[in-house]
């Protein structure tokens, strides 16, 4: 997110949120050598599903709904839509409090990481950020939600 142009929105901490939480569940690399493996610093699945809803509340309505504050078109939000709505079916599935293994080994999690990943991808483009680059420690998240 250090590319992020942050200000140009009106809610950009809530985007950088869900864009935080995207980019980690978007990413089986990082869900294996960072969350499986306990690395300090990246939270875990639980957590990145608290950021993508927390202040959004888009466990609950659609991202539609903040398109102009949050999103930036009607195509960003029917990704985040689909991605939030694919994640939560397997959380409440195997359970908040689970070992991150069992969202992993789920037989949907493909499904919601591929939804997250274009949700992501989009995001990351229209913030003119390279999606492809590997997702930054909460610290980092923190610290630019602080500025301003």
């Amino acid at each position: 997110m250090g590319g992020m142009p942050l200000y140009d929105m009106p809610w950009w901490r809530w985007r950088a949120n869900v864009r935080s939480a995207l980019h980690m569940l978007s990413d089986p690399v990082f869900q294996r050598e960072c969350w499986l493996a306990g690395h300090e610093g990246y939270g875990d699945v639980t957590d990145a599903v608290y950021r993508l809803v927390e202040d959004t509340w888009l466990d609950n309505w659609s991202a539609e709904k903040y398109v102009g504050a949050v999103f930036r078109d009607s195509g960003e939000a029917a990704l985040v839509d689909v991605a939030v709505l694919r994640v939560l079916r397997i959380m409440h599935q195997v359970g908040a409090d689970a070992h991150v293994s069992a969202y992993l080994d789920h037989p949907g999690w493909p499904e919601a990481v591929h939804a997250a990943r274009e949700a992501h991808v989009r995001l990351a483009v229209n913030d003119g950020e390279d999606p492809d680059l590997p997702p930054r420690p909460l610290g980092v998240l923190e610290m630019l939600t602080r500025i301003a």
